[in-house]
């Protein structure tokens, strides 16, 4: 089966997506890929997927990815940087160029990938 994706909707995250596979559009039950794109200057809302982990190749860019209780932790990755993230853990990924879009390939253990979205509330 061969997917093929137009435009991008957006994520709850605030950032563009393009989804490849998933249970909506292959029929995949455990498993999506997508295609994400963090505009220049831009970052997605602190988020976590809940009961889901996630792989991600970083295709293009630099991005700084938040994570951790209060986003206290940070890893920076470049192009061609493989990234695991583990289920429930809060995180935000931030494009580093004011330039450039980040582009990044997702898998998660999901197939329903925005239903176990939770925008994770930032204390002031």
């Amino acid at each position: 089966m061969t997917v093929r994706v137009g435009e991008a909707s957006q994520s709850k995250q605030s950032l563009p997506i393009f989804s490849g596979i998933s249970t909506k559009t292959a029929g995949a039950k455990g498993l999506s890929l997508l295609k994400v794109v963090i505009p220049p200057g831009g970052k997605a809302q602190a988020h976590t997927h809940k009961g889901h982990e996630s792989a991600i190749y970083l295709l293009q860019g630099r991005v700084e990815t938040r994570y951790g209780e209060n986003l206290e932790k940070s890893v920076v990755n470049v192009a061609g940087d493989f990234i695991f993230i583990p289920a429930d853990v809060p995180h935000q990924p931030v494009n580093l160029s004011d330039s450039e879009a980040a582009i990044a390939i997702v898998a998660r253990n999901d197939g329903d990938e925005q239903e176990h979205v939770i925008l994770y509330p930032m204390k002031r």
